[in-house]
């Protein structure tokens, strides 16, 4: 259980190694382009390679990239499912580059039609990229909120998408102010236990691969997608400590995605208070 946070690559890829390590990040999840624009530009081999070296100097874990924001690939629209290929395609080729655990991406919308509808074009879609993109890099499917029409926010759906994808490069990126807003009750130990028997039982928990630590300012079942700091939100810190004790999270690398006390993103503080509360729940680094 290692301590992350997502950090920026401002200035190249290669300079989020510096920032993670300042904060203490023990792993770093990064964006390889802006997440509000479609355009890409390639990683250089030389910035990969002072990346990948980097890390491994500054001992951190497993990076995780994470896809533009822009991506659906169960919308009704041609054109946005072609560029979503696309982006994801060449983001997963980046995270291969860079020895990078996985891309996580959201499901995002089926516009009204119902995930039956999309169903066939979502699964299609997530098969083409990892025949575009081959490697080792994992295709990380996010959990959502549940807002609007928003694909993911029960366990059952995206086990259901999964087994239809039949890849071993599939797997899930839990985020816990999500799931708090899909209803899984994470911060009660008989609400962590009956959210994880679902899992368990739609998904498999040796696909729970990456947690998006963030509290949530939103209430329980909200379905509203609104991080918090760490012990700052309603899942609380006995609610972190209740989700860190459990054995299902124990080799499982945490990044945090909160606002920061200072209001610019993960800091050292929300770092530290995580890895206060693993050494309270016993896990062992």
């Amino acid at each position: 259980m290692l301590i992350g946070a997502h950090v920026s690559t401002a200035g190249g890829v290669e300079k989020a190694v510096d920032r993670a390590a300042g904060i203490g990040a023990e792993c770093m999840q990064i964006f390889a382009s802006s997440p509000r624009g479609w355009a890409f530009k390639p990683v250089s081999d030389a910035s990969a390679k002072a990346f990948r070296a980097g890390a491994k100097k500054a001992n951190l874990g497993p990076t995780l990239l994470h896809a533009i924001y822009l991506v659906g690939i169960g919308a009704p629209d041609e054109a946005m499912l072609g560029k979503s290929v696309e982006s994801l395609t060449a983001h997963l080729r980046t995270a291969e580059q860079l020895g990078a655990l996985g891309l996580c991406f959201h499901p995002a919308s089926h516009r009204g039609l119902g995930l039956d509808a999309v169903f066939d074009q979502f699964v299609g879609a997530a098969r083409q990229v990892l025949k575009d993109a081959p490697g080792e890099a994992l295709l990380m499917i996010e959990n959502s909120a549940g807002s609007g029409d928003h694909i993911g926010s029960k366990f059952e759906d995206i086990g259901r998408i999964i087994k239809a994808i039949k890849s071993p490069r599939v797997a899930v990126t839990l985020d816990t102010q999500h799931t708090w807003a899909a209803g899984y009750n994470l911060a009660d130990s008989s609400g962590l236990a009956t959210a994880l028997a679902d899992f368990d039982k739609h998904i498999g928990l040796k696909l729970l691969r990456a947690v998006h630590a963030n509290d949530s300012t939103k209430e329980l079942g909200s379905a509203v997608d609104r991080h918090d700091n760490i012990g700052e939100g309603l899942i609380g810190r006995a609610g972190f400590l209740n989700i860190m004790r459990h054995k299902a999270f124990h080799d499982v690398p945490f990044y945090l995605e909160v606002p920061g006390f200072e209001g610019e993103g993960p800091d050292r503080k929300n770092v530290d208070i995580l890895k206060a509360i693993r050494t309270e729940a016993g896990v062992k680094v």
